[in-house]
């Protein structure tokens, strides 16, 4: 079994409901509380909510992320703008020890270390968790961002 970090988010229709049905579909073993952002790169749409859960597999990493893409599909996401507005988002953090460079997968998330949105939530899980390719932990690089995206609590969203 390999323990997997994804991100979730979520910001047209219901977006809590949105992030429990991606949830208990995903199986989370572990869930950050929920945190609510801006969008970046294409401001203009809804704000998000987002968060971070822990899951184990025994897929593979390109197994795993077809699944999570249908668990999207199944939610309602429809791809059309990039980075535009969606029922649901789920983005895979980090696959075991994984360091996975594909055309269609990139493992650990080459971005994660600069969206608040992100290390925030992932903070709350796994503070201590080093970052196979920079070598810092999760609040290390948490601590390094600037303050330029607004990243508010929202609520615990409790499993079950």
């Amino acid at each position: 079994m390999k323990t997997v970090y994804l991100s979730l988010g979520s910001n047209t229709g219901n977006r809590e409901t949105n992030l429990r049905a991606a949830l208990d579909r995903l199986g989370a073993r572990r869930v950050s509380p929920i945190y609510e952002s801006e969008p970046v790169e294409y401001t203009a749409q809804p704000f998000f909510l987002n968060l971070v859960a822990e899951t184990e597999t025994d897929l593979m990493p390109l197994q795993y992320l077809a699944f999570t893409q249908r668990i999207e599909r199944e939610l309602g996401r429809v791809r059309g703008i990039p980075k535009g507005p969606r029922a649901i988002d789920i983005d895979i953090l980090t696959f075991g020890t994984h360091l996975i460079q594909t055309p269609d997968l990139q493992v650990p998330h080459p971005r994660m270390h600069e969206r608040r949105f992100v290390l925030v939530p992932f903070a709350d899980l796994a503070p201590n968790l080093c970052h196979p390719v920079t070598r810092r932990t999760i609040r290390e690089m948490l601590d390094a961002l600037p303050d330029r995206d607004l990243v508010q609590a929202w609520k615990p969203l409790p499993l079950g």
